[in-house]
């Protein structure tokens, strides 16, 4: 009989001197965001968001580009605790939601390999990212929207709201990179004034963004705990 794995795998000499309790490392993470990071322009019920978009990139500096808008907290919690989806950008995203966070049990949805994303894409002379965002069409009123890794997603979805789609309750508007990133986040900061249309958003200003950053806001919006 074969003995278990547990039993014929030893731990390697210790080396260095690190902390590996994991529930320490948790709790040191946070008491030295909260050392490093200035805080005081984020608004009180915001603070444990910002805080963990910081965890997910391990950049306090990034409170600086931090965009909240003030509606944001109120609407997201509302919207997952009445069983709202999450529609994603990407399966990174999808991921990296912890299901145990979320209030009602509320699907995460991801259509970029839907089969017929392909055929969209190439008829629209678009992403793929950017044509699955169009089937979330039916799942839009009321969603949470997370958009971590693709500018054209988050081009395309306030095209369609502009064009008429269901908005939804909030957006967590990340993306990453360098081509059209931070014009996109640009464009969901000025949304409200160039078209009169209030959504509730958080975003960060410029390049950075990204599937860990993204996940992080959407789990602090899922629950209180930190």
């Amino acid at each position: 009989m074969t003995s278990p794995l547990s039993d014929r795998i030893a731990r390697p000499a210790r080396h260095y001197d690190y902390i590996d309790d994991g529930p320490a490392i948790y709790v040191d993470s946070f008491a030295t965001i909260r050392r490093e990071a200035d805080l005081s322009a984020v608004p009180p019920e915001a603070e444990k968001l910002a805080v963990r978009m910081i965890h997910g990139t391990g950049q306090p500096k990034l409170i600086e580009d931090l965009v909240i808008h003030p509606d944001l907290v109120r609407a997201s919690r509302a919207a997952l605790q009445a069983g709202a989806p999450i529609l994603c950008d990407s399966q990174m995203v999808a991921t990296g939601v912890t299901a145990s966070r979320l209030p009602a049990g509320n699907a995460v949805h991801c259509f970029l390999h839907d089969d017929r994303v392909p055929a969209l894409a190439k008829s629209w002379s678009t992403t793929r990212t950017a044509a699955a965002v169009s089937l979330w069409l039916p799942l839009m009123e009321g969603a949470v929207v997370a958009i971590g890794n693709a500018p054209t997603a988050l081009f395309h979805l306030l095209e369609m709201i502009l064009d008429g789609a269901p908005r939804p309750a909030a957006i967590v508007g990340c993306p990453v990179g360098f081509i059209g990133a931070a014009e996109s986040k640009d464009a969901l900061i000025a949304f409200s004034h160039d078209h009169g249309i209030d959504l509730p958003y958080v975003t960060i200003r410029g390049r950075l963004g990204g599937s860990a950053m993204t996940s992080s806001a959407l789990n602090a919006l899922a629950s209180e705990t930190e």
